[in-house]
């Protein structure tokens, strides 16, 4: 399990190539990368946080994700900062022996980080800063994973 902060940039090629490289036996590899949107006049997304939490919740998030399928390695990496249209946010990935539970793993993961994140996210439009809040379908989706 690997699970970190960048506070400047996240080179998704070469982290999944190393990821891959350390999975080498695992059936299958999954990974999502979420990235700045560059639409509706976003010229920055900044992602703010709170150190005591971060991390150790980040962590939590995915030794649950491990506890519920059987995965050979888990990786999340997700930026803090400033991040710029078609920069990457948040990277994560699994392996494991079949595709399913590292798909599943990496759903799991990303439904939570949207809503249950220890992130304060605003995004500049036109030279002007505003807060964003997670959207209710991210809510919604995190929800599904309770009856399973």
């Amino acid at each position: 399990m690997d699970v970190r902060l960048a506070d400047s940039g996240l080179n998704p090629a070469a982290e999944l190539a190393a990821f891959s490289a350390a999975h080498g036996a695992a059936g299958g590899i999954v990974s999502f990368l979420g990235q700045v949107r560059a639409e509706g006049g976003v010229e920055a997304l900044e992602l703010r946080h709170f150190a005591p939490l971060t991390l150790p919740g980040m962590t939590a998030l995915a030794e649950q994700a491990q506890e519920r399928w059987s995965l050979a390695g888990l990786l999340i990496i997700h930026r803090v900062g400033v991040v710029r249209p078609a920069e990457p946010i948040v990277l994560v990935a699994a392996a494991a022996r079949h595709r399913r539970d590292a798909f599943a793993a990496v759903d799991f993961a990303m439904d939570h980080l949207k809503s249950d994140s220890w992130f304060w996210k605003r995004e500049k439009i036109a030279g002007e800063w505003r807060w964003i809040e997670p959207r209710v379908q991210d809510h919604v989706d995190r929800e599904r994973w309770r009856g399973e």
